[in-house]
């Protein structure tokens, strides 16, 4: 009859095991886009290094073609002392030809040129003409090659930048669906919690209902057993109180010197001997590192004074010098070497180098994926920014990084 009477409520429990496969094909998915991303980071990095490599080589070829006009100028000047001496001497097609010219090429061009200067002078401006065209043909080319290497430098940032929003979003909904299988794992165990519960009250009620039903079949038996049991009880209490008195008599000994043989030691102590005594290293130790600090500061003041007078500069990719042209990591490279501090040229380099702090000073590198700068303090930084711009303080943005290198 009681096994007749129980009854199991059944529950749906959740389905934890697709929620798990799905979980776990997110953080493959999760997986994926961080492996695209890391190699996104690295071409910018690789393309950051090409586009520092072209910008010094721009900057060495401005300073050759300068170089080669100064010349061609200087030779220019000369030739028009010596013609003029030919016009004085009575040839006035050269001196003519001279000053109706657009240019010195122009010049050379003309055929009566070969008749009224000497080969001399004719194979040295044409040598200038021809470095001076080469250099520039080179320039345009060097020039050309950045602007592309500028281009894909933007479409890698272009990427990189969606690939962090897709990191987001899949990290977002992997994190939803590990809710959503902690959620069913909760209901699951809630559900077995109040099936055994409900198990448990089936049996109990079914336990008393047997119990009822035995107890009044026997309740006649049951009421002469305990009449003549009681009597029995009554006859052995009697004769227990009886014999229980002799004992007490024996029970009133006491060890009453045992309490007292210990206490004479109570009173000692050895708490004097472990006084202790002041170390006299730390002192010395606290002094050394104050010195420490005090270089430190000192060095990181010279780094956000350096940045400072950089301001203003043009950005010029592979620039180094102050007042002529920076790009970022340049900066970063001379803030640091005017403080006696070298340190990497790109900014890959300089972001995983020095050492990591999460509470940055003035002195600092922010540190971005293809970019840095010198942190001032007060949430701004100096850096320089991008070509078209000058060196500038700005406020630190977006979710960079921060490393020590004073």
């Amino acid at each position: 009859m009681a096994s007749s009477m129980l009854a199991t409520p059944v529950y749906a429990a959740p389905n934890t095991d697709e929620i798990k496969a799905e979980k776990e094909q997110k953080e493959k998915e999760v997986e994926s886009v961080q492996a695209q991303l890391q190699t996104m980071v690295s071409k910018i990095s690789e393309t950051e290094e090409k586009l520092v490599s072209k910008g010094e080589e721009i900057q060495k070829a401005k300073e050759d073609l300068a170089a080669a006009e100064e010349k061609q100028q200087q030779q220019y000047e000369s030739m028009k002392v010596r013609i003029k001496y030919m016009y004085e001497q009575g040839d006035t097609k050269a001196l003519e030809d001279l000053f109706t010219s657009n240019s010195i090429a122009d010049f050379l061009n003309q055929a009566d040129y070969i008749e009224t200067v000497h080969n001399y002078d004719r194979e040295k401006l044409q040598e200038y003409v021809e470095t001076t065209k080469k250099i520039e043909n080179l320039k345009k080319t060097l020039e050309e090659d950045l602007a592309n290497l500028e281009e894909m430098q933007t479409s890698f940032e272009s990427q990189k930048e969606q690939l962090s929003q897709t990191l987001a979003e899949k990290q977002a909904e992997v994190e939803n669906l590990d809710q959503e299988l902690q959620a069913a794992i909760a209901q699951a165990a809630a559900e077995e919690e109040a099936r055994r519960k409900a198990e448990e009250e089936a049996r109990r009620k079914a336990q008393e209902e047997a119990a009822a039903a035995a107890a009044e079949s026997s309740s006649s038996s049951n009421t002469t057993s305990s009449q003549s049991g009681s009597s029995g009880n009554q006859n052995s209490n009697t004769s227990s109180g009886s014999s229980s008195g002799n004992t007490t008599s024996s029970s009133g000994s006491s060890n009453s010197g045992s309490s007292s043989s210990g206490s004479s030691n109570s009173g000692t102590s050895n708490s004097g001997s472990s006084t202790s005594k002041p170390s006299t290293g730390s002192g010395s130790s606290s002094s050394s590192s104050g010195g420490s600090s005090t270089s430190n500061a000192s060095a990181a003041s010279v780094i956000v004074s350096a940045a400072r007078s950089c301001l203003g500069t043009p950005y010029v990719w592979g620039g180094n010098t102050p007042g002529s042209g920076l790009d970022c990591s340049g900066l970063v490279k001379y803030c640091h070497s005017v403080a006696g501090i070298s340190v990497a040229r790109t900014s890959s380099a300089l972001g995983a180098r020095g050492k990591a702090v999460s509470s940055p000073q003035p002195g600092d590198v922010v540190c971005y994926v293809g970019h840095v700068g010198i942190y001032i303090g007060g949430g701004q930084m100096i850096h320089a920014p991008q070509p078209g711009e000058v060196v500038k303080v700005q406020s630190v943005y977006g979710s960079p990084w921060y490393r020590r290198y004073w």
